[in-house]
């Protein structure tokens, strides 16, 4: 089974587009902290956080019956879309990712068929692991194939009413591309429908710019843009109907629609169309950070060395100290045997 979140941040909101039974989310206005999304991902699918998330959008829902996918869409450059379902806003709209999410999957189902999905399309970035692999070989992640893709005979551009879009535009292009790469991931998992059907979790994580391009190349007011927002909606309502049908509805479905993120720290910024892409770097050595399992792995491996090392020196005493006459009646009856011979 499978659970999809599919989030938006729309300059702050976050929206909840498709989600089973089994999760319960709750109708209100209450803002959501950017850095704690991942935790809502987590704690959907029924896995542990390390600090409480004291906000009331999350029912507590059936723990036996968790959702078996999650698919988060994050997009770039828009404060809102008119998606259906429940939408909260977002307070302090930092960058976010579902690595430790992805981790808790790896972690507890190793030895299983998890498919771990993560792609921003018009960054070259991708991360496939496990069955994904398999799966989604075929998707297009370079730009280059984004755009050859686009001009297959099978692709959105024979279907979708481009209007004010244009397809001899590099920044129209790409933005089709990211909604093309939406349609191919339903595509191909729809031919391989038992990995939504095992008892493993599977996990999407989708960063779409192409609507934020869009907005800078022709300006928010004009009709490029209010065009591609419509689309966008259009698609991610289709691509959240289609994960959240072929996970057999036990899928979670959220949208992250934010306009810019915020950072603490000034962050360099490039153009989604350059091909270079920046390191991170870690300029003051810091340590990394405190793990909270640190304490109980400690007190583990200490008592159990204390207790070895204990055991190694009283049978070591006893051993040396054991005294001969008591040794087994196997020996004593063989000694005799070979005397009286």
């Amino acid at each position: 089974s499978f659970m999809s979140v599919f989030s938006g941040v729309c300059g702050g909101e976050f929206s909840i587009l498709r989600s089973p039974q089994s999760v319960v989310f709750r109708d209100g206005s209450w803002p959501i902290p950017g850095e704690r999304i991942p935790d809502v991902a987590a704690l959907t699918m029924g896995f542990s956080v390390e600090e409480d998330l004291p906000w009331p959008g999350l029912g507590v829902g059936d723990l036996f019956h968790r959702p078996q996918a999650t698919v988060l869409v994050t997009v770039k450059g828009v404060d809102k879309l008119p998606v259906k379902g429940f939408s909260y806003p977002i307070e302090n709209a930092v960058p976010f990712s579902l690595d430790s999410v992805a981790n808790a999957i790896h972690t507890l189902f190793s030895e299983e068929t998890p498919v771990v999905l993560q792609l921003a399309p018009s960054e070259e970035r991708v991360y496939m692991v496990g069955k994904a692999n398999a799966v989604f070989e075929d998707l297009s992640v370079t730009l280059r194939q984004l755009r050859n893709r686009l001009f297959q005979d099978n692709s959105i551009l024979s279907s979708l009413p481009l209007n004010s879009l244009s397809r001899n535009n590099e920044v129209d292009l790409l933005f089709l591309s990211e909604l093309q790469v939406l349609h191919d991931i339903a595509s191909l998992l729809s031919r391989h429908k038992h990995l939504a059907k095992d008892h493993s979790p599977d996990l999407y994580s989708l960063e779409l710019s192409g609507l934020e391009e869009v907005g800078k190349r022709y300006g928010e007011d004009s009709q490029q843009f209010k065009d591609a927002s419509q689309i966008l909606v259009d698609s991610l309502q289709k691509f959240a109907d289609e994960m959240f049908n072929l996970y057999g509805g036990n899928a979670v479905v959220e949208v992250v629609a934010v306009k810019e993120f915020n950072s603490p720290l000034s962050r360099k910024t490039r153009s989604i169309l350059q091909a270079s892409q920046s390191k991170k770097e870690n300029p003051y050595n810091l340590a990394y950070p405190y793990n909270y399992d640190y304490s109980v792995v400690f007190n583990i491996v200490l008592w159990m060395m204390i207790g070895l090392a204990l055991a190694v020196i009283v049978i070591s005493y006893n051993l040396w100290n054991m005294d001969p006459g008591y040794d087994s009646i196997i020996y004593r009856m063989t000694n005799q045997k070979i005397r009286m011979d």
